[in-house]
């Protein structure tokens, strides 16, 4: 196999032990997971330091609320004193509502979202500083804490509710920090476009001198149509060099 994907895989098994441990892991386990790999001692510092920006701590957990910026630190605030006014549970109170909403009871379902919205704040707080805001996250989990509630019945006991819960909760937020890194790599891409339309739209109205046409540019560039048109709009029509039907 591939020794990036190797590494790859077997980042991705010490990120899920962590998950599972409190986004916690200890030095021996690292060292055993790398092991297979050839990897040890100093060649380990790498992963290190990946973990640190994971927010994963070695051997005890990070204080992730001191890497919050103010304005997650704002809305976490407020966010929370609307938590408290939510009724507290007992470990075994906790656990009959979670056999409860096995057996599909709707209230007992209800009060399993209440339980474990504090959950939710405490994985978002894992995925800061990943290019969507703490309050996105937040939303983005307690939707998918909404429907885990009612996907509840593959699940053999009560005890295993919070886990599967959770799970659904760190994936969701997962693909909420994916889609956005796809967003902002396609807009960085149709920036570039709209760049090259701009500077093409200066150099050909140059040599014309005159404005030149969207077919002009679309001949010059070899780039569709609708780009060319979507790049205008994203100018905000300030690419002056480019006739626009009606001026």
């Amino acid at each position: 196999m591939n020794k990036e994907l190797e590494f790859a895989g077997k980042i991705e098994e010490l990120k899920k032990l962590a998950r599972e441990q409190g986004n916690t892991v200890s030095t021996e386990q690292v060292e055993e997971i790398f092991a297979s790999i050839g990897m040890s001692g100093v060649n380990l510092e790498p992963v290190y330091e990946y973990l640190k920006t994971k927010k994963i701590g070695i051997g005890a957990p990070i204080d992730i609320d001191d890497s919050l910026n103010e304005d997650d630190k704002n809305y976490l605030e407020l966010y929370l004193e609307e938590l408290t006014l939510l009724e507290e549970y007992s470990e075994g109170e906790k656990l009959a509502h979670y056999i409860s909403a096995l057996a599909g009871h709707e209230d007992s379902k209800k009060r399993v979202i209440e339980i474990m919205l504090p959950n939710v704040v405490d994985i978002a707080k894992l995925y800061t500083d990943q290019g969507v805001a703490l309050e996105d996250l937040i939303g983005e989990g307690n939707v998918a804490l909404m429907a885990g509630v009612s996907m509840l019945g593959a699940l053999e006991s009560g005890s295993e509710v919070p886990g599967a819960l959770s799970g659904m909760i760190m994936n969701a937020m997962e693909e909420l920090i994916a889609e956005e890194e796809e967003r902002k790599k396609r807009d960085g891409n149709i920036l570039l476009k709209v760049n090259k339309v701009a500077e093409v739209a200066v150099e050909l109205s140059e040599s014309l001198k005159r404005k030149v046409t969207v077919d002009e540019l679309i001949e010059e560039t070899g780039l569709e149509r609708e780009l060319i048109e979507e790049a205008i709009r994203m100018s905000g029509g300030k690419i002056e060099e480019i006739e626009i039907d009606g001026e």
